[in-house]
């Protein structure tokens, strides 16, 4: 399948699972070659099958980018009301999740769009304790080409939701 034609549908597929769960799983390769996940919310895709993260509080993630810059991401719908009308109904309206493969680039100095960006999508959170500890400083980026997807598919109840 065609990363471009499905772009739309994956970004829509981003934002219901970070506005259920507030992160994704991003996976990259350990020094020994095992498969080391790191949840991280600060990431923003943009229009054209690309993204940013923001890289200031993983600490075994950054330095296995540093030897292998290859990541999948996975996000996933975990919204409980989702889940529920689709397990009654034995089939999903929308895709549930989806992985996306890339690489990523060099850590840099964030944008100041790219920062006022992160900040509108967690304002919510913004005057608690957590929003001052994990996400107020974000300062540094890295940005990710994505090259592939691949959908979660669950048999028969994701049948019919990738064309």
């Amino acid at each position: 399948m065609n990363i471009q034609s499905h772009w739309d549908e994956i970004r829509s597929i981003f934002d219901e699972a970070f506005k259920s769960c507030f992160h994704f799983a991003v996976a990259t390769v350990n020094e020994d070659g095992s498969p080391h996940v790191t949840p991280i919310g600060a990431l923003i895709l943009r229009d054209d099958c690309t993204g940013y993260y923001f890289d200031e509080n993983p600490v075994r993630m950054k330095r296995n980018l540093g030897r292998n810059p290859r990541l999948c991401v996975m996000a996933v719908n975990a919204d409980k009301i989702f889940w529920g009308k689709s397990l009654l109904e034995g089939k999903f309206s929308s895709a549930p999740g989806v992985r996306l493969t890339g690489t990523a680039g060099e850590l840099r100095e964030a944008t100041a769009e790219e920062i006022e960006a992160w900040h509108k999508k967690v304002a919510l959170s913004r005057g608690t304790k957590g929003y001052k500890l994990l996400w107020e400083k974000m300062a540094r980026v890295r940005d990710i080409k994505f090259d592939s997807f691949e959908p979660v598919l669950t048999g028969e109840m994701t049948g019919g939701l990738w064309k």
